[in-house]
């Protein structure tokens, strides 16, 4: 009588022989095109409780080697079910985190060299393309040339704009020190009342105790107007006002701020001028949003999120300074087991003295990828169909008799409400987010919610938008009726 063939179980390969990695990597890449085809599929929000995902974990690390198998089973399994699905078409939450095949590809090949940047001596091409994707960036933006790490100033990639402007902060008090003498304590900070929290929370990390947030015009954007008010009340406090952050695109409902009335303000007072356009600073790209950068020649710092909008993955995040010399004041510390012949010879760029971090991985590698795959005009097309989608949507709610749309649409960001009050605009929200088809935040500008639809996912489509409209409208017809509260946004 035959005996039927044992099946033994797999085993796993030494987890350092390069052709397992090949077929390993290719599984992955497999499993990643799989996941990225089927997400419309899925909801787009995590149907998990707290602490579901660690229940489903073992209770220790392996002792012994697993196959490959049983780790991609556990993604399908575990990871998958637990997350907020970031690139999903129906993603219209917060700003994207964008991403791409040439973004991905780029990041595992850094990951594949596996190299360290926190000098020039430790990888020379890593630095040098990194200055230059960042050079190219300043004339594909119409940016300040004196940006340019061939001139006074320069960029480098950091982790995010939180980070960026963490950074320029930094450099902000130190560059105030050194002018005025003064302490930290003393010195002051300004910024939009509609300011990112990264704006405090980097304030506060650098020694700032005095951060003043500014009055707001009907469109959401800070005035010069209170910025003047602001430094002259606290001169006559005693105090040394330091900094003012410009926003290039709140988070709120992309406002902006007037850059270059601010700029003024800062020069005549000798205040360093930071500007946060972490969002809308990609869509400088196109010429027709430069508009929005009159007066940005007076900024002594800017940051941008290419990861955001500019078809490139977490994390890379572009702080661009006017004169790096403040920087790499407030950040050069230089132990001995630094140094080193290129370093000491003043014509290398070490990166570890304009970021926090001393450690620093190839996050130019992944930009540039995304340069070469789409090209310029590939950029551009995907910022002006979002654009433009945005403006579709926008003009729909203007029709509709009870939407509200509460602030202009200078991107692709639409800010809307509910005519009928609060409720009714919770309630909008919960339908929409419900459905498992897609995701739009909520927020809140004095007590007054609204929701926000932010486009820009990388593979979302109008069609997407269609779906989205038709979500909205269905609520609208089916909503019980409520108790009709004054449109607080009209108010």
């Amino acid at each position: 009588m035959a005996i039927a063939p044992q099946l033994l179980p797999e085993t796993p390969a030494d987890p350092l022989d390069l052709e397992a990695f090949r077929r390993n990597g290719h599984a992955l890449v497999d499993w990643i095109v799989r996941y990225l085809a089927d997400l419309s599929r899925h909801p787009v929000g995590a149907a998990v409780a707290p602490g579901e995902v660690r229940a489903e974990l073992p209770a220790a690390a392996p002792e012994a080697p697993e196959p490959f198998s049983a780790v991609l089973a556990d993604l399908d399994r575990v990871i998958r079910p637990g997350l907020a699905h970031w690139q999903h078409p129906g993603w219209f939450a917060w700003f994207p985190a964008m991403s791409s095949p040439a973004s991905v590809l780029g990041e595992l090949a850094a990951a594949g060299l596996g190299v360290q940047g926190m000098m020039w001596a430790t990888s020379p091409a890593l630095t040098e393309l990194e200055s230059h994707v960042l050079d190219w960036l300043v004339d594909l933006m119409g940016l300040p040339q004196r940006w340019k790490t061939t001139s006074a100033g320069g960029g480098v990639l950091t982790s995010g704009a939180s980070t960026s402007t963490l950074v320029a902060l930094i450099a902000a008090r130190d560059h105030c020190r050194r002018r005025t003498g003064a302490d930290v304590e003393q010195m002051t900070v300004y910024a939009s009342g509609q300011a990112h929290s990264s704006v405090e929370k980097g304030a506060r990390l650098a020694g700032f105790t005095r951060v003043r947030s500014l009055a707001v015009d009907q469109h959401f954007a800070a005035t010069p107007e209170a910025l003047t008010e602001a430094i002259k009340r606290d001169r006559l406090l005693g105090l040394v006002p330091a900094v003012v952050v410009s926003a290039l695109g709140t988070t709120g409902t992309t406002a902006v701020d007037p850059i270059g009335e601010f700029g003024r303000v800062a020069d005549a007072n000798h205040l360093w001028h930071h500007v946060d356009a972490a969002y809308a600073g990609s869509a400088m790209i196109c010429e027709e949003f430069r508009v929005h950068l009159d007066g940005i020649d007076r900024a002594h710092s800017y940051t941008f999120n290419p990861h955001k909008w500019l078809a490139t993955n977490l994390d890379c995040s572009v702080l661009w300074v006017a004169d790096r010399t403040p920087l790499n004041r407030a950040m050069g510390i230089e132990p001995p087991y630094l140094h080193n012949d290129a370093s000491r010879s003043g014509h290398v760029i070490d990166y570890r003295n304009w970021d926090i971090s001393l450690g620093r991985p190839f996050r130019a590698l992944k930009l540039w990828f995304v340069l070469r795959a789409f090209g310029a005009e590939g950029l551009r097309g995907l910022i002006r169909r979002h654009t433009q989608w945005a403006t579709e949507l926008s003009e729909r709610i203007d029709r509709h008799p009870r939407l509200h749309r509460i602030a202009p649409t200078p991107f692709a960001l639409v800010s809307f409400a509910h005519t009928a009050g609060s409720a009714a605009t919770l309630a909008l929200a919960q339908a929409v987010n419900s459905s498992g088809r897609f995701l739009v935040t909520v927020s809140e500008i004095d007590g007054r919610p609204y929701l926000r639809v932010a486009i820009g996912a990388t593979w979302t489509t109008r069609h997407d938008l269609d779906r989205l409209w038709a979500c909205i409208q269905e609520h609208l017809a089916t909503e019980p009726p409520t108790p009709r509260e004054e449109n607080p946004w009209e108010q």
